[in-house]
């Protein structure tokens, strides 16, 4: 039998759906995806200086579809205003619910399990089993990818400073807009237009990397399939987040009122 069966094999079970995601959480996460992008595209069409341009054309283009420079910022900022807003609203009224247990889980970290995590599963994704298994065998470490809970380790990473980067960039866009008014010094809105700027290009790269995993790499559709059906099948659960798969059982076990895909 070839070696590498034991890291692709699938546990024979049923395959029924583990709920995992919430109307309200597939809605905001379809929500922030299409404001950021508008914002990105409205955001490259505001700048102006060609250096800086990604695609010289755009801002003409843009601003000829807008009608003029002004609509397109107008457009822009009642975008981000919505779309702050919204997280606003929602991380207010929904704060024990959601939002608290959202951050307690990212911020939850096993050093060993997770550096391990990081390491096998980055080997397994750019070189495959068979080069993990030999890498294993030579460095004397556990070839198989330490279980994880409702976030791996990966989806941490991004999240922590995508929700950071969020906040910055909804402060300085708050900044710049204020400084239409003269209700900011010139300093502080020079400073926010930096910020904001290398902000915005820091997550949006950490936003790359999370639609190549979610909707690109090898084995992780039934993540992004989730986040219309609020759903992913059990072998799935169990192969990427047997922790957290583990804690719904042990639930349901101790309350049998409480249903395991919950």
């Amino acid at each position: 039998m070839n070696p590498n069966c034991r890291l692709r094999k699938v546990d024979i079970m049923a395959d029924k759906p583990i709920h995992r995601h919430t109307r309200l959480s597939i809605f905001m996460h379809w929500f922030n995806a299409l404001c950021w992008i508008f914002l990105l595209f409205t955001g490259l069409g505001l700048i102006r200086n060609d250096a800086l341009q990604l695609f010289p054309a755009w801002p003409v283009w843009l601003r000829s579809v807008f009608g003029s420079g002004e609509s397109l910022l107008l457009a822009h900022e009642i975008c981000g205003v919505t779309w702050a807003g919204g997280f606003l609203i929602y991380g207010i009224l929904l704060l024990r619910q959601e939002v608290i247990p959202f951050i307690r889980e990212i911020l939850t970290v096993e050093l060993p399990r997770d550096i391990l995590w990081l390491i096998t599963k980055g080997i397994q994704m750019t070189l495959g089993y068979r080069a993990l298994e030999k890498i294993a065998e030579r460095f004397g470490f556990d070839p198989r990818i330490p279980d994880q809970g409702f976030y791996n380790v990966g989806q941490k990473l991004f999240a922590i400073p995508a929700i950071l980067g969020g906040v910055v960039i909804a402060v300085t866009g708050v900044i710049m807009m204020l400084s239409q008014y003269g209700a900011a010094a010139l300093h502080v809105v020079q400073w926010s237009i930096v910020i904001h700027f290398i902000t915005v290009g820091l997550v949006f790269a950490g936003l790359l990397i999370h639609v190549f995993m979610a909707a690109i790499a090898s084995g992780e559709q039934p993540a992004l399939i989730s986040m219309f059906t609020g759903t992913v099948p059990e072998d799935y659960a169990h192969h990427h987040h047997k922790l957290w798969l583990d804690n719904l059982k042990a639930k349901s076990a101790v309350n049998p009122t409480v249903p395991e895909h919950t």
